[in-house]
Protein backbone atom coordinates (compact mmCIF):
# COMPACT_ATOMS: atom_id res chain seq x y z
CA UNK A 1 0.00 0.00 0.00
CA UNK A 2 1.05 3.58 -0.35
CA UNK A 3 0.49 6.44 0.32
CA UNK A 4 -1.44 9.55 -1.80
CA UNK A 5 -1.35 13.09 -0.33
CA UNK A 6 -3.45 14.83 -2.96
CA UNK A 7 -4.86 18.36 -2.28
CA UNK A 8 -6.96 20.52 -5.35
CA UNK A 9 -7.49 24.33 -4.75
CA UNK A 10 -10.21 25.50 -7.15
CA UNK A 11 -8.64 29.31 -7.87
CA UNK A 12 -10.17 32.10 -9.37
CA UNK A 13 -9.31 32.71 -12.61
CA UNK A 14 -7.37 35.75 -12.18
CA UNK A 15 -4.71 34.17 -9.56
CA UNK A 16 -1.43 34.51 -10.56
CA UNK A 17 -0.08 31.99 -12.80
CA UNK A 18 2.23 30.33 -9.37
CA UNK A 19 -0.90 29.07 -7.84
CA UNK A 20 -2.14 25.24 -8.26
CA UNK A 21 -5.46 23.59 -9.44
CA UNK A 22 -3.84 20.10 -8.04
CA UNK A 23 -1.00 19.00 -6.25
CA UNK A 24 -0.68 15.28 -5.08
CA UNK A 25 2.83 14.28 -3.70
CA UNK A 26 2.93 10.32 -4.19
CA UNK A 27 4.93 8.39 -2.05
CA UNK A 28 5.18 4.17 -1.52
CA UNK A 29 3.77 3.55 2.13
CA UNK A 30 6.36 1.74 4.25
CA UNK A 31 4.70 0.12 7.89
CA UNK A 32 7.96 -0.41 9.58
CA UNK A 33 9.97 2.59 10.22
CA UNK A 34 14.19 2.67 10.99
CA UNK A 35 13.54 1.55 14.41
CA UNK A 36 10.82 -1.29 13.60
CA UNK A 37 13.30 -2.65 11.48
CA UNK A 38 15.73 -2.37 13.89
CA UNK A 39 13.28 -4.47 16.64
CA UNK A 40 12.36 -7.01 14.06
CA UNK A 41 16.04 -7.82 13.18
CA UNK A 42 17.08 -7.71 16.28
CA UNK A 43 14.14 -10.26 17.80
CA UNK A 44 14.69 -12.28 14.61
CA UNK A 45 18.66 -12.29 16.07
CA UNK A 46 18.29 -13.34 19.09
CA UNK A 47 15.71 -15.81 18.50
CA UNK A 48 17.35 -17.56 15.85
CA UNK A 49 21.12 -17.53 18.46
CA UNK A 50 18.88 -19.29 20.98
CA UNK A 51 17.81 -21.67 18.84
CA UNK A 52 21.14 -21.73 16.81
CA UNK A 53 23.41 -22.63 20.46
CA UNK A 54 20.62 -25.23 21.42
CA UNK A 55 21.13 -26.91 18.10
CA UNK A 56 25.04 -26.37 18.41
CA UNK A 57 24.98 -27.63 22.02
CA UNK A 58 23.21 -31.43 20.40
CA UNK A 59 25.67 -31.78 17.30
CA UNK A 60 23.93 -30.20 15.11
CA UNK A 61 26.64 -27.30 14.43
CA UNK A 62 25.56 -26.75 10.92
CA UNK A 63 21.93 -24.95 11.97
CA UNK A 64 23.74 -22.22 13.47
CA UNK A 65 25.04 -21.11 10.53
CA UNK A 66 21.47 -21.70 8.39
CA UNK A 67 19.54 -19.57 11.06
CA UNK A 68 22.12 -16.97 10.65
CA UNK A 69 21.57 -17.06 6.95
CA UNK A 70 17.76 -16.29 7.51
CA UNK A 71 18.66 -13.15 9.68
CA UNK A 72 21.20 -11.60 6.75
CA UNK A 73 18.67 -12.55 4.32
CA UNK A 74 16.23 -10.40 6.59
CA UNK A 75 18.12 -7.45 6.64
CA UNK A 76 18.87 -7.47 2.89
CA UNK A 77 14.86 -8.06 2.53
CA UNK A 78 14.30 -4.98 4.63
CA UNK A 79 16.82 -2.38 3.21
CA UNK A 80 15.49 -2.84 -0.38
CA UNK A 81 12.12 -2.46 0.41
CA UNK A 82 13.38 1.04 2.48
CA UNK A 83 15.85 1.87 -0.58
CA UNK A 84 12.41 1.56 -2.69
CA UNK A 85 10.10 3.21 -0.56
CA UNK A 86 12.38 6.35 -1.40
CA UNK A 87 10.86 6.77 -4.51
CA UNK A 88 7.95 9.72 -5.02
CA UNK A 89 6.43 11.42 -7.45
CA UNK A 90 4.74 15.21 -7.86
CA UNK A 91 1.79 16.08 -9.74
CA UNK A 92 1.14 19.78 -10.12
CA UNK A 93 -1.47 21.81 -12.29
CA UNK A 94 -1.00 25.56 -12.83
CA UNK A 95 -2.42 27.27 -15.03
CA UNK A 96 -0.21 26.74 -18.16
CA UNK A 97 1.41 23.49 -17.63
CA UNK A 98 0.57 19.67 -15.71
CA UNK A 99 4.14 19.10 -14.48
CA UNK A 100 5.24 15.49 -13.17
CA UNK A 101 8.41 15.17 -11.29
CA UNK A 102 9.30 11.89 -10.60
CA UNK A 103 12.09 10.61 -8.79
CA UNK A 104 13.40 6.71 -8.61
CA UNK A 105 14.60 4.90 -5.85
CA UNK A 106 18.25 5.99 -6.68
CA UNK A 107 17.75 9.20 -6.50
CA UNK A 108 16.91 9.45 -11.07
CA UNK A 109 14.53 12.52 -11.44
CA UNK A 110 12.39 13.29 -14.16
CA UNK A 111 10.49 16.43 -14.82
CA UNK A 112 7.96 16.04 -17.28
CA UNK A 113 5.63 19.11 -18.44
CA UNK A 114 2.14 18.60 -20.19
CA UNK A 115 -0.24 20.85 -21.64
CA UNK A 116 -3.45 20.81 -19.72
CA UNK A 117 -5.82 21.22 -22.11
CA UNK A 118 -5.24 18.96 -24.59
CA UNK A 119 -4.17 16.32 -21.73
CA UNK A 120 -6.85 13.05 -21.47
CA UNK A 121 -6.65 11.23 -18.31
CA UNK A 122 -7.44 7.31 -18.19
CA UNK A 123 -7.21 4.66 -15.89
CA UNK A 124 -6.45 1.19 -17.41
CA UNK A 125 -7.93 -1.80 -16.03
CA UNK A 126 -6.42 -5.02 -16.48
CA UNK A 127 -8.28 -8.60 -16.39
CA UNK A 128 -6.47 -9.24 -13.10
CA UNK A 129 -7.89 -6.12 -11.05
CA UNK A 130 -4.82 -4.19 -11.23
CA UNK A 131 -4.86 -0.85 -12.81
CA UNK A 132 -2.69 2.15 -14.09
CA UNK A 133 -3.10 5.94 -14.14
CA UNK A 134 -1.66 7.15 -18.14
CA UNK A 135 -1.83 10.49 -18.36
CA UNK A 136 -1.66 11.58 -22.48
CA UNK A 137 -0.73 14.47 -24.61
CA UNK A 138 0.85 15.37 -28.09
CA UNK A 139 2.34 11.75 -28.51
CA UNK A 140 3.30 11.96 -24.44
CA UNK A 141 2.45 9.10 -22.54
CA UNK A 142 3.26 8.97 -18.67
CA UNK A 143 2.53 6.14 -16.14
CA UNK A 144 1.90 8.19 -12.75
CA UNK A 145 1.50 6.51 -8.89
CA UNK A 146 2.36 2.68 -10.22
CA UNK A 147 3.64 2.38 -6.45
CA UNK A 148 -0.05 3.12 -5.34
CA UNK A 149 -2.53 0.55 -4.94
CA UNK A 150 -5.35 -0.25 -7.28
CA UNK A 151 -7.80 1.55 -5.49
CA UNK A 152 -5.52 4.49 -4.65
CA UNK A 153 -4.43 4.74 -8.49
CA UNK A 154 -8.43 4.88 -9.42
CA UNK A 155 -8.77 7.67 -6.88
CA UNK A 156 -5.90 9.86 -8.57
CA UNK A 157 -7.24 9.31 -11.56
CA UNK A 158 -10.86 10.36 -10.65
CA UNK A 159 -9.15 13.34 -8.42
CA UNK A 160 -6.87 14.45 -11.32
CA UNK A 161 -9.52 14.13 -13.78
CA UNK A 162 -11.85 15.94 -11.89
CA UNK A 163 -9.24 19.00 -11.42
CA UNK A 164 -8.56 18.95 -15.29
CA UNK A 165 -12.59 19.33 -15.69
CA UNK A 166 -12.26 22.30 -13.08
CA UNK A 167 -9.31 23.98 -14.91
CA UNK A 168 -10.95 23.99 -18.47
CA UNK A 169 -14.51 25.35 -17.28
CA UNK A 170 -12.21 28.33 -16.29
CA UNK A 171 -12.34 31.57 -19.01
CA UNK A 172 -8.90 32.06 -19.51
CA UNK A 173 -8.29 28.12 -20.49
CA UNK A 174 -9.54 28.45 -23.67
CA UNK A 175 -7.25 31.15 -24.60
CA UNK A 176 -4.67 28.46 -25.11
Amino acid sequence: MAQADATTSHLPPGGPSGRLWFDAALHPHRSLGPRGRFWLIAGVGAASSAFGILFWALGAWPVFGFLGLDVVLLYLCLRASTRAGEARETIRLGRETLVIHHVTARGAEQRIELQPYWLRVAVEEHPSGDCQVVLTSHGTKVVVGSFLSPDERRDLGAALQRALNDWRQAPWSHDQ
